[in-house]
């Protein structure tokens, strides 16, 4: 939608969200572009979705895999696939149209299901790697001390504290004081999933911090004893050296996932932080790049998994094959050579 302003005796052809009185310009793409940015994001969308829909199917499916790593993994992977399903959809519109379209109340749901998916993420890392800290510091206690009911435990409290803590700031006040001087300041009809998302990102600061500063700190110990380990391993049995490779093996890729998460993350945190002391002087662009960049990570631990775990390939290869539709499937050994 189009106004005209006049500024002397030229005028400009600017775009605005409404056609109101201090409606927020619009960034107006060419068509080719936009169509390419929307396919972009289909695929990516796509990737996540599909990929994370398969990892909580290849666990709950295969009994093999019924452990209580997987567990998490299960329920990590639920969070990134509701993230692609639920949220992703309406940030491609806004992002690509430079608007938001639906509303307060859909603004309200939309940050709240962001906010929540994303931190239940970084909660379900955190007690990852918890769980491969005691896989490989205390490998003879780790099957008593991580049990199925802890790993539910875990589970619930990766969603609950998430869910009340992005309840609490949204669904009160808090956000509406925060935002008053800015929304005095830029008076801007569609503002709102902008402003929402760059105040946001400082009241997650400390949910996203502390667990990275746990999560760091943790594989940092298991990398000194995993090569501890390794220089020992010619010692032991030949049953207890393929155990403590296979959980080294497993500590490596989930090393991985937490670094990719924190390399997605971090520039759109440190930018949300950083933007709400200097009165937001990111542009929308770079903000939408950033915030993209760290909506990317969704795709990325089923990708990580291909590579990483021969259980993931045969697994998905039976899956493929229509070979899950037999009743004796489910009780395949997915770890035998």
């Amino acid at each position: 939608m189009r106004a005209v302003l006049t500024q002397g005796t030229e005028e400009h052809q600017t775009a605005f969200c409404y056609q109101v009185n201090g409606s927020c310009p619009r960034t107006v793409h060419p068509l080719a572009i936009r169509l390419v940015i929307y396919l972009a994001c289909a695929a990516g969308m796509l990737i996540t979705i599909l990929g994370n829909l398969f990892v909580v199917f290849a666990v709950s499916y295969f009994k093999v895999l019924h452990t209580p790593t997987n567990f998490l993994l299960l329920s990590l992977a639920l969070a990134d696939m509701l993230l692609g399903l639920l949220v992703l959809p309406l940030s491609a519109i806004r992002s690509v149209e430079s608007c938001w379209f639906f509303g307060d109340l859909l603004c309200r749901l939309h940050t709240y299901l962001d906010t929540l998916f994303c931190l239940t993420s970084i909660f379900h890392l955190c007690f990852i790697s918890i769980d491969r800290h005691c896989a490989i510091c205390d490998p003879l206690l780790y099957p008593s001390k991580f049990t199925v009911k802890m790993a539910v435990r875990y589970i619930l409290i990766g969603w609950g504290v998430p869910a009340a803590y992005t309840a609490f700031f949204l669904y009160t006040d808090v956000i509406e004081r925060g935002l008053r001087q800015w929304l005095e300041e830029m008076p801007c009809v569609g503002s709102c999933q902008l402003l929402f998302n760059k105040f946001w990102g400082w009241l997650n600061f400390p949910a996203f911090f502390i667990p990275c500063l746990i999560m760091i700190s943790l594989y940092v110990k298991i990398f000194m004893v995993a090569t501890r380990q390794a220089q020992q391993i010619s010692t032991l049995s030949k049953s207890l050296a393929g155990a403590a490779k296979h959980e080294r093996k497993a500590a490596k890729t989930l090393g991985i996932a937490v670094g990719i998460y924190l390399l997605c993350w971090l520039p759109f945190t440190i930018d949300t932080m950083v933007d709400s002391i200097l009165n937001f002087i990111t542009p929308p662009l770079v903000f939408d790049i950033f915030i993209w960049f760290a909506y990317f990570n969704s795709a990325c631990n089923p990708i990580i998994y291909v590579f990483s775990y021969r259980w993931f390939r045969k697994a998905l290869k039976l899956t493929l094959s229509w070979e899950i539709f037999s009743p004796r499937t489910s009780t395949i050994d997915l770890y035998q050579e």
